[in-house]
């Protein structure tokens, strides 16, 4: 039975998905998704399923930078993230479709390439979803993901969550720390991708970017309202969200000064 912090932290609803394209794709998805439409411009391929595509920062480059021979398919849970990825739309066609990566609605062999960009932190059952994504695979494909480093190395979110600390003393929300940047061990990573069938050594790289935003305000609307941090300040208290806000955007305007805002990211490429 899932706790209500873990359907919590996968509910991306409400004013969640326009903020969350608004705010948080330019800040923090934008330079991996480009990152990772390049590498899989590299390798050959005519199928291609994109899992948790949210509202389609990563889809929209894949479209652009690979053949337009290449078919597309992106799936995500939450149907109003999709729905605006949609709404939004790409250079070429694309088939959105909503799905559950613990249970992938595709048979066997269907694709030779499976993305996923920051998703893979929100599945419940990882071996299972590797699993899924191994099963509809076809032999030699590429299975290619990417998971935030620890929240250390990622300063805004590392700033944002100590800032809550000061707002909720008794129960800071730990979202931040707990799902999105939980998944960063490679020796655990390796052996879920084992218990899901994959028999090949993952290649993992570490790559460094830069997170831009115009104002500390920006950062700080971008984490606490655009992501289910939300939710969990929210369930703390309604009433406190843009309260739990300002904490933040002083923190961030107290460690990287006024104005425009610049911190570092930092996150894994795993290929197998």
């Amino acid at each position: 039975m899932s706790s209500p912090e873990s359907e919590s932290d996968t509910r991306f609803s409400g004013s969640i998905p326009k903020l969350y394209e608004e705010y948080l794709v330019p800040m923090i998805f934008a330079p991996y998704a480009a990152d990772l439409a390049t590498r899989l411009g590299t390798r050959r391929v005519t199928n291609l399923l994109e899992i948790a595509a949210g509202t389609g920062a990563l889809t929209r480059e894949l479209a652009a930078v690979l053949p337009d021979s290449v078919s597309i398919v992106a799936t995500d849970l939450n149907q109003p993230m999709l729905d605006l990825a949609s709404s939004i739309g790409t250079k070429r066609p694309v088939e959105w479709r909503h799905a559950d990566a613990m249970r992938l609605p595709f048979p066997d062999r269907a694709f030779d390439a499976v993305v996923c960009q920051f998703g893979v932190m929100f599945f419940p059952e990882r071996p299972q979803a590797f699993a899924e994504a191994r099963r509809v695979l076809r032999p030699g494909g590429v299975f290619m993901f990417s998971v935030w480093d620890r929240i250390e190395e990622n300063e805004f979110a590392e700033t944002v969550t100590a800032a809550l600390e000061s707002v909720f003393p008794d129960d800071p929300p730990r979202f931040l720390a707990r799902t999105p940047h939980a998944y960063h061990d490679q020796p655990t990573i390796a052996r879920d991708l084992v218990k899901g069938g994959f028999t090949a050594r993952p290649q993992f790289s570490t790559v460094a970017a830069r997170s831009r935003a115009r104002s500390s305000r920006v950062a700080a609307v971008a984490y606490c309202q655009a992501t289910p941090l939300r939710n969990e300040i929210e369930a703390h208290d309604p009433a406190r969200l843009d309260e739990a806000t300002e904490a933040a955007a002083e923190r961030i305007a107290r460690r990287f000064g006024t104005g425009a805002v610049d911190g570092k990211l930092q996150a894994h490429i795993v290929a197998i």
